[in-house]
């Protein structure tokens, strides 16, 4: 049976993290495969790597380096998570959400989630930004949810309206910000899968007709876990590469190309996320 963590589970890892650094965070930021670099722009920061938190997922795959770097950035406080974890390493969706409700228990209210996608609207290309306006959640169509189990009301309700996921001030910022830095933003529907194999073309044209715009296999559980903690969310994905529409096409799909295209993308990435940190003067307004 899967384990269900408890709100003293979340608070023994909070006082853990509280004890290693000198800040008090008050956003939350995610980064996706190949997007870590973003942290090194984290000034005066503490760093702690997640095997040294009681709890914490440890992340396994190449891309994430799985550290807590907190400090300022843009002039908020910001704990940023250095890589992630996925329910397709053998973790469960408690498990891989853990983070989120630690940054609940922490007082975080707001959550900038990102990923690298692949490209299921065939108008994106890769290295484009794609802003989450909602999701498809297929891992929970087929009844995988990190809400499973015991609810406890001090966290969040039982039963969770998603109608809202990702908050329209907070997209209507990044694009303000995206066009006050020239920076294309391209805007869609994240479908959200298990993984850890890529689409086939067959999955690519059924994501198509379902709405999807871009395709991956993080972002859904956390961006649930978040909204049932009563924080706003913001979802940016990278489009790292474009999915393969065509059986008898010559490309293959890598995660080897999914980090090199985030050599591209991040730069452009951590403008838009600082110019959007820069104007949040309050993260609970």
């Amino acid at each position: 049976m899967e384990r269900t963590f408890t709100i003293d589970d979340f608070n023994t890892a909070a006082d853990v993290i509280r004890a290693r650094t000198r800040h008090q965070p008050t956003i939350g930021l995610i980064l996706g495969s190949g997007l870590s670099s973003l942290a090194d722009h984290v000034e005066d920061a503490d760093v702690i790597p997640y095997a040294e938190i009681p709890h914490f997922p440890v992340s396994t795959v190449e891309g994430h380096p799985g550290r807590l770097v907190i400090g300022r950035l843009a002039g908020p406080t910001i704990m940023v998570m250095q890589g992630r974890v996925h329910y397709y390493e053998g973790y469960s969706l408690q498990q891989v959400t853990f983070p989120i409700r630690v940054m609940q228990v922490m007082g975080i209210k707001l959550l900038i989630i990102t990923n690298a996608a692949g490209g299921v609207n065939p108008t994106f290309r890769a290295g484009d930004l794609m802003l989450i306006k909602d999701h498809l959640n297929l891992i929970g169509m087929a009844g995988l949810s990190p809400l499973r189990g015991p609810n406890d009301p001090s966290l969040g309700p039982r039963f969770l309206d998603m109608s809202k996921t990702y908050d329209r001030e907070l997209r209507q910022l990044a694009r303000d910000v995206a066009r006050e830095l020239g920076i294309e933003l391209r805007e869609g529907v994240y479908a959200g899968l298990a993984g850890p194999t890529f689409e086939t073309p067959a999955d690519i044209h059924f994501l198509r007709v379902a709405g999807a715009d871009a395709v991956g296999m993080s972002t859904v559980p956390e961006a649930i876990v978040a909204r049932h903690g009563g924080m706003r969310v913001l979802g940016i994905s990278g489009i790292s590469n474009v999915a393969i529409d065509d059986p008898d096409a010559e490309s293959v799909a890598s995660h080897e190309e999914v980090l090199e295209a985030g050599k591209t993308i991040a730069p452009r990435l951590a403008r838009l996320i600082m110019g959007v940190l820069s104007r949040l003067s309050d993260p609970l307004g």
